[in-house]
């Protein structure tokens, strides 16, 4: 079966095209590169021995994304990440978030809707939780007004799949709600590269690590919890590329309970910011310089995921710990010129 993976020349997008290549899927890629590299493409073609087709299409045109669905209607299954994910950068240009993250998605299901095509699955975020009211969180958790416009546009995202899978019983679609994914592939051939000064906490742990950044700085030391940072459900990157070939095979093989499911991927371990560091000191081997700083605005305390029901019903689980991830996240920062 051919699958669209949009942004799949991203971190988690390129981990996923691997995934779908080792089960035998035919993969068209589409990438705008703005915040990735066609140095992707080459790791995934080393890491499989298969080149994926790739568009270099922005999503945002949309008589672009019409002439491609209009030449590739051989498709069989959407895994769209295509996004812009900082949650900082977000609240400091949220038009530019709300453009790329809801445009792109409204012009992807309207084709999605004159081909008549099914099996999508969407990459969102734990951030629709906001601060959830308990923890660790589940799907029934409430979704809270965002925290920012990132966290805004994975809610209205949702919100815009679930109206049109009301309105279209053919359609089947997954929302992923994904916690932190980290780390990298074991042959370090692909893995978390941002463009320019990273925005996630690993890349700047590890480009730190590198020499690559002066020191880190740590977003608040004064939050409630028992060391004063916040804290995150870590996930390795290949676990997470596993459940999208889970998610899209639950649909292809009509297993899903209704048209529209939503679960969470996380490993259901909480780790704090200065616990990450910690774990990073001990598998590099070597102190790493930080500084405490004001807290950042958009940053909820506390977030892990309850993985209950991604594991009985997709029947995944996560396989790999922190200190797994960071050892691969650590491995492909060593590869990459300084």
């Amino acid at each position: 079966m051919k699958i669209l993976v949009t942004g799949g020349l991203g971190f988690i997008g390129s981990h996923t095209v691997v995934a779908l290549l080792n089960e035998g899927f035919e993969v068209v890629i589409i990438d705008n590169l703005s915040n990735s590299s066609i140095g992707v493409l080459e790791g995934i073609t080393k890491i499989t021995n298969q080149t994926p087709e790739f568009h270099k299409l922005d999503l945002r045109d949309k008589e672009r994304v019409a002439n491609f669905f209009e030449a590739n209607q051989d498709i069989e299954g959407i895994i769209h990440f295509a996004a812009s994910k900082a949650v900082g950068e977000s609240v400091e240009k949220p038009l530019l978030y709300y453009e790329n993250n809801i445009n792109t998605l409204v012009f992807i299901l309207q084709e999605m809707r004159r081909k008549e095509l099914s099996n999508f699955i969407f990459s969102s975020s734990c951030t629709v939780y906001g601060q959830a009211d308990e923890l660790p969180i589940t799907e029934n958790a409430p979704v809270k007004q965002a925290e920012s416009p990132y966290g805004n546009t994975k809610q209205i995202g949702e919100e815009i799949i679930g109206d049109f899978a009301k309105t279209n019983e053919k359609f089947k679609a997954i929302a992923l709600r994904y916690f932190n994914p980290i780390g990298a592939h074991p042959s370090a051939e692909i893995g978390e590269l941002p463009i320019g000064t990273p925005q996630n906490l690993v890349p700047y742990i590890t480009q730190t690590g590198a020499g690559i950044r002066e020191e880190l700085s740590v977003f608040g030391d004064d939050y409630p919890t028992e060391d004063g940072t916040c804290i995150r459900d870590y996930i390795h990157v290949m676990d997470l590329a596993e459940a999208h070939v889970v998610a899209l095979q639950r649909l292809i093989k009509n297993n899903n309970k209704k048209n529209y499911e939503v679960f969470n991927l996380g490993t259901g371990t909480g780790n704090s910011v200065l616990e990450v560091i910690k774990s990073f000191e001990k598998v590099a081997d070597q102190k790493l310089p930080y500084k405490l700083v004001d807290r950042r605005p958009g940053d909820v305390i506390s977030a892990y995921a309850d993985t209950t029901k991604a594991n009985s019903d997709l029947g995944w689980t996560a396989r790999f710990n922190l200190e797994d991830a960071l050892a691969s996240a650590w491995k492909w920062q060593q590869k990459q010129p300084s």
